[in-house]
């Protein structure tokens, strides 16, 4: 209940639950992170977001058969709170801020890449500050505002990875000169695993950045205005969109350009489309992933939002947290989740150029520890329901539990250590226990205080 008298209202239609889905999908990750996984897999690149796919499809089925039947702002932090514990719930909510309050600072510090394609000369946090001031503004005027925002974002994603791919096919069989590409790139340039299974294996790190925020789906679940109908159409259709926006794109792009010629320096779909003499197309592709960053971003900021209301509500945040405008936004939330990701332009501001991949480390530990509350929480979810003798009126199962939940779990852990094997993303593993004990510590005084 809202200490301003106002609740939170049920303004997000299918359509934006559904293209809510689909941005939590598609972002950074996709379009400049891949750059990363194409340096470890090659071609076979197409094979770790397939696996890494079907690992998240899973966990979404988990946390979408909990916010099937209790459809609640806040979502896996309520579950992990009402069925595991105070302190899960506690972790739970304020790893889930953390998590996309870094991701929401890797996308900004994206923008500032994008923007330099066109302005060279302009300094990264100016470009992160000047959208990090619309996003939020767009997020304090009402839900169905937010929802609008994700629509047309996701839209014109869509649109232009369906356009990339079908421009892609139309160069590899008839080719921008009358000479088709062809398939060979897939296996001229070291193989389709040019690095051996050792390359896929580790290219599943990067990958796993790429899904990072998926889980808002559930945390619409508060404001959807059918959330039995749309929570499982937009989760159940999750795999079909990472064969065709994934798998589809990044085959076609192994195709068109040898693997080994990718850089680091920019998206890769920017840059094949650039060296390839197409610059129409990749200017276009960075107007596309300059968008698809600011979507992440704006989601983000939805998110953070509604999670420390949540958190408020259970008591494991300040109360003020918890005041709601007339328009049914948490006002407090949103500015101060806004205010958090001010670091990413002072970061870009003392050490330009650097930031991206410090970002990228943390955000994959903190997601994992989310898709692992998301797990555990559903295992304690199904104990309790069977207990009630409610679990088989479950309107959403989780296919083959609880044999899915234990492989997940044991996935993760094997990024966790796969993260220890590379330099850059190893301190992030090493920050992992010293967030749990500050966690644990601002638990113990929330309880001390009470």
């Amino acid at each position: 209940m809202s200490t301003q008298g106002h609740d939170m209202q049920r303004g997000l239609k299918n359509r934006h639950i559904q293209m809510i889905a689909l941005g939590g999908a598609i972002g950074t990750g996709l379009f400049y992170g891949s750059a990363e996984t194409i340096k470890l897999a090659g071609p076979a690149i197409t094979l770790s977001y397939l696996i890494g796919g079907l690992v998240i499809f899973f966990i979404m089925r988990m946390l979408g058969e909990m916010s099937v039947d209790e459809p609640v702002s806040g979502s896996f932090s309520h579950f992990a709170y009402k069925y595991w514990g105070e302190f899960p719930g506690f972790v739970s909510g304020w790893n889930y801020w953390f998590n996309y309050i870094v991701v929401s600072m890797a996308e900004l510090t994206a923008v500032g890449i994008y923007i330099n394609y066109w302005f060279p000369n302009v300094p990264h946090w100016v470009s992160a500050l000047v959208f990090l001031v619309v996003i939020t503004l767009a997020n304090l005027m009402n839900v169905k505002m937010y929802g609008e925002f994700e629509f047309w974002f996701a839209i014109i994603k869509v649109v232009a990875i369906l356009g990339m791919i079908i421009f892609g096919l139309f160069l590899i069989f008839s080719g921008i000169n009358g000479q088709a590409t062809g398939l060979s790139n897939l296996w001229t340039h070291g193989g389709y695993l040019p690095n051996g299974l050792g390359g896929l294996v580790l290219s599943l790190v990067p990958v796993m950045f790429s899904f990072g925020g998926i889980e808002l789906i559930g945390i619409t679940a508060g404001e959807a205005a059918n959330p039995k109908k749309t929570i499982p159409q937009a989760i159940n259709q999750v795999m079909w969109r990472i064969l065709i926006f994934y798998v589809g794109a990044l085959t076609v792009l192994m195709i068109i350009y040898p693997w080994n010629q990718v850089g680091l320096d920019g998206s890769p779909f920017v840059q094949i489309f650039s060296k390839m003499g197409i610059t129409a197309a990749a200017t276009l592709l960075n107007v596309v992933v300059l968008t698809a960053a600011l979507s992440v971003y704006n989601s983000g900021i939805y998110s953070n939002g509604r999670m420390l209301y949540s958190l408020a509500q259970q008591g494991n945040a300040p109360k003020f947290l918890e005041k709601l405008n007339k328009n049914g936004i948490p006002v407090a939330g949103v500015l101060a989740s806004s205010g958090m990701t001010l670091i990413a332009v002072i970061l870009n501001y003392l050490i330009p150029g650097k930031v991206f991949m410090y970002l990228f480390a943390v955000a994959i530990i903190a997601g994992i520890i989310n898709w692992t509350m998301i797990i555990i929480t559903n295992l304690k979810f199904r104990k309790a329901k069977a207990a009630q003798g409610e679990a088989d009126k479950l309107d959403f199962k989780t296919p083959l539990h609880p044999y899915t939940n234990y492989l997940c779990f044991a996935f993760l852990i094997m990024i966790v250590v796969l993260m220890t094997t590379i330099e850059s993303m190893r301190m992030a593993v090493y920050i992992l226990p010293v967030w749990l004990l500050i966690l644990w510590i601002g638990f113990k005084a929330k309880k001390s205080a009470r």
